[in-house]
This record gives C-alpha cells, structure tokens and sequence, in this order.
C-alpha cells in the first residue's frame, strides 16, 4: 500500500518511528468525552492499536501503532462510536477548555458551550500555520489562556446594588487586588476599576446579593508555547457578548490569512505587522456594535 503521508497528517494521522505505524490523534473539543465515547476509544485502541492511548498536552486523546493498512478501518470504526479524527499542520487545532460554570465555582462562562461553538466555527480551516484556541472560565486561568494563538478568558462585569449592600466590607477584604474598599466605616463599597481584574469573587461571596455579575471575555491574540514561547495580549477591553467575541475572532483569522506566510505563525505576523496594526484592526470589527466593553 503506497501512502500519502501529506494526507493522512492532514487527516490526524502522525508517522512514528516504526515504519508504517501511526498515532491517530482524535478530535476531542474542550475535554470533554462521553463514557461512549472513551470506551469506543478503548476498543479501537485494542483492535487497531497496541491497546493503549496517549492523552496530549492539550488536552487531545491519540492512539498509537495503528497499521497503515488500518487507517480508514479505524475512522469508521471510531465514526459509529461518534468519535472522529482530529487534525495536524496548518490549520485550526482541538479546541482545549476547563470545566467552566456547569461545574467549577470560580468559573465566570460556560466554557463547555462556547469552545463547541468556536470548534464548529474554526476547527480544521486551513491557515499560513498551526492554529491553537483555549478557553478558560476564570482568572485563575487553568487553560492559560495567554498561551494560545487566540485564548478566552471569562471574566464578569460587576455592579454593586446600594442598596443591597449592608457595609459588612467581607468583599473588600476576599479582593486579592485591593479593588475594593469602604465609603465609610459602615457604607457603600468603592470599585476601583483600575485595579479590578473582575474575577467576581465579591459576587460569589456577598452574603446579601448586593453585587451582580454578568459573563464577559477576555481574549488574548498571538501566544505560543513551544520552540519560540510568547505570551498573548489582551489588545481589546473586556466583551459583553459572544457576538463580539466572534467578531473579534473572526478579524483576528483574518489579519492571520492577509498578512502570513506559509509557514508563519501567528505571532510572527503580529511583530512583522505590529500589535497596533492588528489592534487597529480589532476595533474596526466591533466599531459600531452594542455593548462596547469595559
């Protein structure tokens, strides 16, 4: 059998080191498998494999020693547990995400929903290079979000209900950042948004309900981790809605598309073009939208 190896990395199948022997890297979006799903992985594993799998770095599931004469045998083995093939070279990769608000309580977003979503938006579309997007649901940042080529990370707007607030200043002293303080021995607490990073633990802590949160994102643009690491900035203020988010994303694939080389990085073109430039670009896609960040 003579094998196009351009196509089978394409299709998520990565030469090892024993001749015509593959790990089969799956697709896996936000880390989440059914119990189906993982047991239909075993088998194929045991049948086309040498029974055992490998969990990536992020986050991704592979199954070594597949025979090259068993590679479409696999795929449509996996397909009837609903597990498919994931992808390698220049394109958008597995999708990575933490848990989110169905299960963490420090988690601001449902990262679960919204990294099937950015998946179905972005997975496998071909770019000058790889393309790696993570989603976190809070500042304590479990998918380290600054890490990828385009990273999420949620985030709540805070109001505080005056009259709500009984003073007990229990928000003012769970702050890590010292965001908040008292009016008054006995009054009114004061947000210093300079200093707030919007965490909401003073939501989640507030014995009388008096502060709000609503979700919003955090997006972070060109980090990698790998032979050059780069940490992403946060080039836009913190977004209201997941059409802004897309908006916003959409652009950053984009500028990626116009202005890279084969074989370039995402971060490189931001230092060829400037981070003003790709910011610049940012801003007009969400010019004119509601909500308009904080």
């Amino acid at each position: 059998m003579e094998a196009d190896y351009k196509a089978l990395k394409n299709g998520g199948f990565m030469r090892q080191r024993q001749k015509n022997k593959f790990s089969m890297r799956l697709k896996v979006v936000g880390g989440d498998l059914s119990a189906a799903q993982i047991r239909v992985i075993a088998e194929a594993a045991e049948r086309f494999g040498a029974g055992r799998v490998h969990l990536t770095s992020r986050q991704g599931v592979e199954i070594p020693f597949v025979d090259l004469r068993d590679t479409e045998a696999v795929k449509a083995f996996l397909a009837k547990g609903g597990v498919s093939a994931g992808v390698c070279g220049p394109r958008v990769r597995t999708v990575t995400a933490c848990q989110g608000d169905a299960v963490c309580p420090s988690a601001c977003i449902d990262t679960a929903s919204l990294a099937r979503e950015i998946s179905e938006r972005y997975f496998g579309r071909e770019l000058p290079h790889k393309f790696k997007l993570g989603v976190t649901g809070c500042v304590n940042n479990c998918l380290k979000a600054e890490e990828n080529d385009l990273g999420v990370k949620g985030a709540l707007f805070l109001e505080l209900d005056g009259e709500a607030c009984t003073g007990c200043g229990l928000c003012v002293k769970i702050c890590r950042d010292g965001a908040l303080s008292l009016a008054g021995e006995e009054g009114p607490v004061r947000l210093d948004p300079a200093r707030c990073n919007n965490c909401g633990r003073c939501v989640s802590s507030c014995p009388s309900d008096a502060w709000k949160g609503t979700p919003g994102y955090r997006l972070y643009f060109g980090g990698t981790f790998g032979n050059v690491i780069g940490i992403g900035e946060a080039l836009l203020p913190l977004l209201r809605d997941k059409e802004e988010l897309f908006a916003a994303a959409d652009r950053a694939v984009e500028f990626f598309v116009e202005r890279g080389r084969p074989g370039e990085r995402f971060r490189s073109v931001i230092l060829r073009a400037g981070w003003q430039a790709l910011a610049d670009s940012l801003a007009g896609a969400l010019a004119g939208r509601a909500g308009g960040g904080q």
